[in-house]
C-alpha cells in the first residue's frame, strides 16, 4: 500500500510544472492499472504496511476512487484549457485522492475517522474555488456542518471503544460485541449523513449544483460510499444493537427513496436530477446493508461500485451540454438528439443503467438488495416496487425530455463530441457492464 501513497505524493511537485496537465492525468491511469494488478482476491488483509492494509471491500473502492480521479482530469478539460488555477486544481485532486485511498486502506478505527473527515477539505476547496454560481458557499457550508455536526460524537464513540477494548484495528474489534444505544447511534449517525439518508441529504443536492464537474464526479462516484464502507466496517460489533433499531432506518430510507424518485420527477435542472437520484440509489444500498444478511451487504456494496460508475458518467455527461448550451435547465437542453447525434447513444446507455438494466453492474446490486430486503420484511415489497417503478420512470424522463421535442432556438444547429468527451463516457461505461462478468468479486467478499 505505501508504494501507492508514495506514488501519489511524488505526483504532486509534477502539478506545478508547466503543461504537466495531462501527464498528471496518465499517470493516474497508469497507477490505477498498476492497482488493478495488484488483486489477488483474498478475505484477508493483505498488502500490509504500517497502518495500511487490503482485503476486498477496501480493494473495489480504492480502485474505483483511482479510476474516478484519472476521470475527473480527463472531465475537467476546461480547467486546463482557461488556466484556472490548474496547478491547484491539480494538486487538490491529488491530495484528495491520497485521503481517499488512506481512509479505504487504513486498518485502524481512529486512522480511519481521521482520513474519513480530512477528505472532506479538498472536496470543499473544489467546490468554493471551481464551482459555477455564487450559492457555492452556501452549498460548502451546508457540506460542512452537516458532516462535521455528527462527526464529533462518533469521535467520542471512538475514544470510548479504545479505552474498552485496548485496540483500534479492525481485524481485533471483531472479537467484541456491544450492546449500548447511545454508542450506536453515535457510531451510526456519521455514516448515515454521509450516505446520505433521507432527511439528512439536504447538502447532497446544493453541493452536487454548485460543484464544478469534477466536484460532482468525486461526490457521486467516491464520497457517498465512504459512508456505506464505514458501516460495512462498523456494524460487525454493534450487530445486537442493530437488529433492535434498523427498522428505523430502514423505513425511512425506503419511503425517502420513494419521494425523492418523486422530487427527481419534478426537476428542470439537469444536475440536480441526478443528485436527488443519487439519494434515492443510496437509500435503498442503506436499507440492505442495514438487513445484514450476506445478499444484503454484498449486494449494498455492488451497487455502490455501480453506481459510482453511473452517476458520475452521467454528470459528465450534464457537464457536456452544459459547456455547449451555457445552461443545465432541461428547458433549454432539450431536442438534443439533432444537437448532438451521438451523444444520444451515451444518453440512453447511462440512464438506462442508472434505472438498472441488465447488464449493469447496478442490476446485480438492485436483485440483491431486493431479495435481502423482501426477506427480512415482506410488507417492503410495496416501497421496493414503487421504488423501481419510478427509478425507471426518473430516468426515462431524464432521457426523452432531454433527447426529444424541439430544440432551442437560440442555440446553434448543430454540434458535436470531442473525441476526449467520447472516451471519457466510454471509460465510465465499459467498467459498468464488464464488471458484472467478474462479480464473484463483488458478491463473494465476505
Amino acid at each position: 500500500m505505501l508504494k501507492l501513497v508514495f506514488f501519489l505524493i511524488f505526483l504532486c511537485p509534477l502539478c506545478f510544472m508547466n503543461n504537466m496537465y495531462w501527464m498528471v492525468q496518465i499517470l493516474l491511469f497508469f497507477i490505477s492499472f498498476v492497482f488493478l494488478l495488484m488483486n489477488n482476491f483474498m478475505n484477508y488483509w493483505s498488502e500490509i504496511s504500517y497502518f495500511l492494509g487490503l482485503d476486498m471491500l477496501s480493494y473495489g473502492l480504492i480502485l474505483l476512487s483511482l479510476w474516478i480521479c484519472s476521470l475527473m482530469l480527463l472531465a475537467s478539460e476546461s480547467v486546463n484549457k482557461y488556466n484556472n488555477y490548474k496547478n491547484l486544481f491539480l494538486l487538490n485532486v491529488i491530495l484528495l485522492l491520497l485521503l481517499l485511498i488512506l481512509t479505504f486502506s487504513s486498518m485502524n478505527l481512529f486512522m480511519f475517522y481521521l482520513f474519513f473527515e480530512s477528505s472532506l477539505i479538498p472536496t470543499l476547496f473544489l467546490i468554493l474555488g471551481w464551482g459555477y454560481q455564487p450559492e457555492r458557499l452556501q452549498a460548502g457550508i451546508y457540506l460542512l456542518f452537516y458532516t462535521l455536526l455528527v462527526s464529533l460524537p462518533m469521535l467520542i464513540g471512538i475514544f470510548y471503544l479504545m479505552n474498552y477494548m485496548g485496540t483500534m484495528n479492525f481485524y481485533l474489534m471483531n472479537n467484541y460485541m456491544f450492546n449500548f444505544d447511545l454508542l450506536y447511534f453515535c457510531m451510526l449517525c456519521a455514516f448515515l449523513v454521509k450516505m446520505p439518508m433521507f432527511l439528512v441529504h439536504l447538502w447532497l443536492p446544493k453541493a452536487h449544483v454548485e460543484a464544478p464537474v469534477s466536484g460532482s464526479m468525486i461526490l457521486a462516484g467516491i464520497m457517498l460510499k465512504l459512508g456505506g464502507y464505514g458501516l460495512l466496517r462498523i456494524l460487525s460489533i454493534l450487530q445486537s444493537m442493530n437488529l433492535k433499531y434498523n427498522f428505523i432506518w430502514i423505513s425511512i430510507s425506503l419511503v425517502g427513496g420513494v419521494l425523492v424518485s418523486f422530487i427527481c420527477l419534478r426537476q428542470t435542472d439537469l444536475k440536480s436530477l441526478i443528485a436527488y437520484s443519487s439519494v434515492a440509489h443510496m437509500g435503498i444500498a442503506l436499507a440492505g446493508l442495514l438487513v445484514m444478511s450476506y445478499w444484503g451487504l454484498s449486494g449494498s456494496y455492488t451497487l455502490m461500485i455501480g453506481h459510482g460508475l453511473c452517476s458520475s458518467g452521467l454528470f459528465c455527461l450534464a457537464n457536456i451540454s452544459y459547456e455547449r448550451l451555457g445552461s443545465r435547465s432541461l428547458l433549454i437542453n432539450k431536442g438534443l438528439l439533432n444537437f448532438m447525434p451521438a451523444m444520444a447513444l451515451w444518453w440512453f446507455l447511462l440512464s438506462s443503467s442508472n434505472m438498472a438494466a441488465p447488464v449493469s453492474l447496478n442490476l446485480l446490486g438492485e436483485i440483491s438488495l431486493l431479495n435481502s430486503i423482501v426477506s427480512w420484511s415482506w410488507v417492503s415489497m410495496i416501497m421496493l416496487s414503487l421504488l423501481s417503478f419510478f427509478s425507471a420512470a426518473y430516468s426515462l424522463y431524464l432521457y426523452a425530455f432531454s433527447q426529444h421535442g424541439k430544440i432551442f432556438s437560440g442555440v446553434y444547429s448543430f454540434s458535436n463530441g470531442k473525441i476526449r468527451e467520447y472516451l471519457l463516457l466510454l471509460l465510465h461505461w465499459l467498467p459498468l457492464n464488464l464488471l458484472i462478468i467478474k462479480s464473484d468479486s463483488c458478491m463473494l467478499w465476505l
